[in-house]
């Protein structure tokens, strides 16, 4: 290995709050791997925050919320990206690099959002409600991408509500984000009926369990959650939102309505705050793993696609977001 390449052993300083050490030589291998390759192919592993730690701190390039992801995709300059995500965020960054070879680890590492809806589904809403402009989550395939007026996440969802100027929008899928938006502005909101599978679970019951069990505790509620949940939060907001606000208003304590490596990534970088870690496992992000991100660097796969007839309309609608 190149001398001037990091070593795995030499990265644990980073993640040994949140990493047994006994756990550690088992990733070692494969990080030497990853870091090697992504060398030799020119290659960047972006990761989204749900990654495991060491993914996210150890052979990660470039990291944070699904907005993020997107737009440092746009100035990517490797010619191999991998997406440590799931597939509808590596179909956001084949949308933007063209050009470039995006893989994805495993194929099978989808979302039930995205596959709460369909293309035919947002053709049929634009036959029911004809002119209304249509907002697209980017938890979303491709396909209806392509169907939609302009994408959002939840970090910019009420920004692209607004930059529309109409008095009545759609949102797609998820119907818990369109509610708490639908809560912040004069806009009216048609919702879909789509959820996240790790979201949903949350309860107030939860929080109020929380509170009594760990007093004092600050709770942050990511807006897929349900409006009942984000109303006995003490904040809600993205998962880039939820790591800012811990670093700016340092609670002694806190809880993140999330899904689990969300709070092990975030207490890296904040070892004076207490993280509490009730929260529920996303199975489809924990597809990716050390293992089958060397794979898809050693034998560059999965290789996304998207149909021709489809790239143009679909970036359109993600490049407007963008332009916001």
């Amino acid at each position: 290995m190149s001398a001037m390449l990091p070593s795995g052993a030499s990265l644990y300083d980073r993640v040994q709050r949140v990493i047994p050490p006994i756990e550690w030589p088992t990733f070692l291998d494969d990080i030497d791997a990853i870091l090697e390759l992504k060398q030799q192919r020119n290659a960047v592993v972006l990761a989204h925050n749900y990654q495991t730690p060491e993914i996210f701190h150890c052979v990660a390039d470039i990291v944070g919320d699904s907005l993020a992801l997107a737009r440092k995709a746009m100035a990517v300059e490797a010619d191999v990206i991998v997406l440590a995500g799931v597939h509808f965020m590596a179909e956001t960054a084949k949308l933007l690099n063209p050009e470039k070879t995006v893989l994805i680890p495993d194929l099978k590492a989808g979302c039930s959002l995205a596959d709460s809806i369909t293309a035919a589904d947002v053709r049929l809403l634009r036959q029911r409600y004809p002119g209304v402009p249509i907002i697209t989550y980017v938890n979303t395939s491709v396909e209806v991408k392509a169907e939609s007026d302009i994408c959002c996440t939840s970090g910019n969802a009420k920004v692209v509500v607004e930059s529309l100027g109409v008095s009545q929008v759609i949102m797609l899928p998820d119907e818990y984000l369109a509610q708490n938006i639908a809560a912040q502005t004069d806009v009216e909101i048609i919702a879909w009926k789509g959820h996240c599978e790790v979201h949903e679970r949350f309860t107030p019951a939860d929080i109020r369990q929380l509170r009594e069990d760990h007093p004092g505790v600050t709770v942050l509620a990511h807006p897929e959650c349900p409006p009942e949940v984000v109303a006995e939060a003490d904040f809600s907001g993205s998962t880039a939102a939820m790591s800012d606000y811990v670093g700016s208003q340092k609670p002694p304590r806190v809880v993140l309505m999330t899904e689990c490596s969300m709070s092990d990534n975030v207490a890296v970088e904040h070892p004076d705050v207490e993280f509490i870690r009730p929260c529920n496992l996303c199975p489809h992000t924990k597809r990716i793993t050390l293992a089958n991100i060397r794979s898809a660097l050693e034998q560059n796969r999965h290789e996304v696609r998207i149909e021709p007839e489809i790239v143009g309309r679909a970036r359109l609608a993600v490049e407007r977001m963008l332009a916001l």
